[in-house]
């Protein structure tokens, strides 16, 4: 198989500028996004970052790729690739452009910006992802190649994320520039033929500014509805019920199609969770249908497995838990042994539950709680860096296979219980020697963390965002990623 991306800048540009009519908003001359979170978000630096943080770091440090307004693969800093028939290397062609102090991208300074951003990865999850890579090597003077260990068909995906942007000297090489006023971020696009592309005619006029603020989520909504904010990102569960509160007037809330983990994690295995039966108890005492109900998401899909069936290279073979007993069934199963270990160990059970601050995380703990006072449990609400026994993972996959749901329980890498043995079978993966046999690896490991059960699923993730206007700019789409430039198109 080749596959090439000849996708010009200017192309990609008058396309960007086709599909933006506009955020609505009554000054054109800016476009202001309100992203939830915490004010300094915007300006963060390291491997990991919040979504403000993501969205300005891929404006202004740009990988070899990166994702478009509706999630695909487009080029960055390479302008086109190809990658071999095996499926193990993929050779990048760099646009003709300098770095920020006028130094020429070279292909040894690409492949020494791609060696850092990949080492400053190690011990996170994303750098779990990228183990893959074997070797990154210059083949001619704008000429990058990335050897895999085996073929890896999200590895553009991966490339894309914006912790891969590319530094010299720390800063990027755009699309957009970076001016910080207090805990605002001013972002403007870069003219074309600064970035070895393509001058465009009347560029001036084509483009405008973008500012980017975090605020939590009451202020952001409160920011959107008295029309200070033309789009808002970064919605989530805790912060869901404050949608209500947009009029139609105001704006539309867009959900993102996304799969991802939505549960909660088993922080130590003492006490009470020492025993995977009795973490099992936790999991089946949670009625899901209700909890979604509680949120009235049209189409949200409880699970009781840790990869989403959708991934697209899920065997099938795992399935979802107990679906021949009813919620009384399961609750009567777990009540025994929570009455058990009470016997045993002569106190009752009491969890710490580490969740968010918002009103839907409010909804959220009243509904565990109950499930849970169902089985006699006692739960106790913590905030989400206390000491807990189980806390809320909810976090968007970034490519859409099973070994991004895997990875993130890695005993390297997680935040709570893991299990070795499925370590082992993800290590037995990575040198599969087939599609069948990594498939059959990775359901095995599947299966050994769902025994283990270091993990409480309930479903997919929940990301919205409020829109104002007639927005094309914006494009709801399952990697649940919005990015900057295409809303920096003035639609006049």
């Amino acid at each position: 198989m080749v596959m090439a991306f000849r996708t010009t800048m200017k192309a990609l540009l008058l396309a960007s500028a086709l599909m933006v009519s506009g955020c609505g908003s009554s000054d054109d001359s800016t476009v202001r996004i309100v992203a939830i979170g915490q004010s300094p978000d915007p300006f963060q630096s390291g491997a990991r970052l919040s979504l403000a943080g993501q969205l300005v770091r891929s404006s202004v440090a740009e990988g070899l790729v990166a994702f478009d307004a509706e999630g695909r693969v487009v080029p960055a800093m390479a302008d086109r690739w190809i990658v071999t028939d095996d499926g193990q290397s993929y050779i990048f062609r760099l646009r003709d452009a300098a770095w920020r102090g006028g130094e020429p991208i070279t292909a040894n300074a690409a492949k020494a910006a791609l060696e850092q951003a990949v080492r400053s990865l190690r011990g996170t999850a994303l750098g779990l992802d990228l183990r893959g890579i074997i070797e990154i090597r210059t083949m001619a003077g704008r000429v990058v190649e990335v050897r895999l260990a085996r073929p890896m068909p999200h590895f553009l995906h991966l490339l894309a994320q914006p912790e891969l942007g590319l530094l010299q000297g720390g800063k990027g090489t755009g699309p957009m520039r970076l001016r910080r006023d207090k805990d605002i971020a001013t972002l403007r696009m870069i003219p074309p033929e600064n970035r070895g592309q393509p001058a465009i005619a009347d560029w001036l006029e084509r483009v405008r500014p973008v500012q980017v603020q975090a605020l939590s989520g009451d202020k952001a909504v409160a920011a959107f509805n008295a029309g200070d904010a033309d789009l808002l990102l970064g919605g989530r569960i805790e912060s869901f019920p404050l949608a209500s509160s947009v009029g139609l007037l105001r704006g539309t809330i867009q959900l993102d199609p996304v799969m991802g983990l939505f549960g909660l994690a088993v922080l130590h295995q003492d006490g009470f969770l020492s025993a995977p039966e009795n973490r099992e108890a936790i999991a089946l005492a949670v009625d899901r249908d209700a909890m979604f109900s509680a949120f009235g998401v049209g189409g949200w899909e409880p699970s009781t497995r840790i990869v989403a069936k959708d991934a697209e290279d899920d065997s099938g073979t795992i399935g979802e838990r107990w679906t021949g007993l009813g919620l009384d069934e399961r609750r009567q199963t777990a009540r025994a042994r929570v009455l058990r270990w009470q016997g045993s160990a002569g106190q009752s059970v009491r969890l710490r539950i580490a969740l968010p601050r918002g009103p839907g995380a409010d909804l959220l703990f009243d509904r565990l709680q109950q499930d849970f006072a169902a089985i006699g449990i006692q739960s106790v609400r913590t905030g989400p860096n206390a000491a807990a026994d189980l806390a809320l993972i909810d976090e968007i996959a970034r490519y859409p296979r099973g070994a991004w749901f895997l990875n993130r329980f890695n005993c390297k890498v997680a935040r709570g219980a893991c299990s070795r043995e499925a370590d082992d079978q993800m290590e037995l993966a990575q040198t599969a020697r087939d599609d069948e046999e990594r498939s059959t690896f990775l359901a095995n490991a599947e299966a050994k963390l769902t025994v283990a059960n270091v993990f409480i699923p309930f479903g997919a993730p929940i990301r919205w965002s409020l829109v104002r206007g007639d927005a094309k700019g914006f494009a709801a789409n399952r990697l649940g990623w919005h990015p900057l430039m295409p809303v920096a198109f003035n639609p006049k």
